[in-house]
Order: C-alpha cells, then structure tokens, then sequence
C-alpha cells in the first residue's frame, strides 16, 4: 500500500474527502519527523513508538576493494511496534495444554 492508497482508505473510514485525509495523514507525519528529528520519542499506544537511536561506529569493508574503513557513529530513526500491532500481526498460538483442556 503507497500513501495514496492509504489516504484513501483513511478518508473512506474517516468519512472524510481525500483532500482532508492527506492533510492530517502528512501533517501527523511530518510531525512525527520532526520530534523524532529533534531528539525526543513519539508514543502511539497500540500502534508503537518512533526514537532516534544512536549508532555506534563499526568497522565496515569498501565492498569494491575490501579494504577495511571506519564507520562514524551515527543517529538513525527506529519503530518499535506495540503490543497490540504484533499481536495483529502474529497471534499469539493457544499451547496444546490449553486446547486440550477446552476439549
């Protein structure tokens, strides 16, 4: 799914135009860079969180020659998923115990 199709499916849940869930969908992102971008944590419960994360400096390899070269440390964006969005994704299987005790 491509923003487009997103903002679609928003607007039609929403009951909203398209031209209204773009502009809340790119504000509520354009947002979320920012703080993100500013150093500080963006917590949607349910849905997850958006932190920058530091990076340390590694050793690497120059993949045309391999010669060995030093990777500076860095910041970089990072999503963690909250409980509810992984169980959607990947629910949690009853043990055999459990189903054998419904029986």
């Amino acid at each position: 799914m491509n923003k487009g199709e997103l903002v679609d499916t928003v607007a039609e849940k929403a009951q909203v135009t398209k031209k209204q869930a773009d502009a809340v969908l790119s504000a509520a992102l354009d947002t979320i860079i920012e703080v993100v971008a500013g150093g500080d944590k963006v917590t949607l419960v349910g849905f997850g969180s958006f932190e920058p994360r530091e990076r340390k400096a590694r050793e690497g390899r120059n993949p045309k020659t391999g010669d060995k070269m030093e990777i500076p440390a860095t910041k970089v964006p990072a999503f963690s998923a909250g409980k509810s969005f992984k169980d959607k994704v990947a629910p949690h299987k009853k043990s055999n115990a459990v189903e054998e005790e419904q029986d």
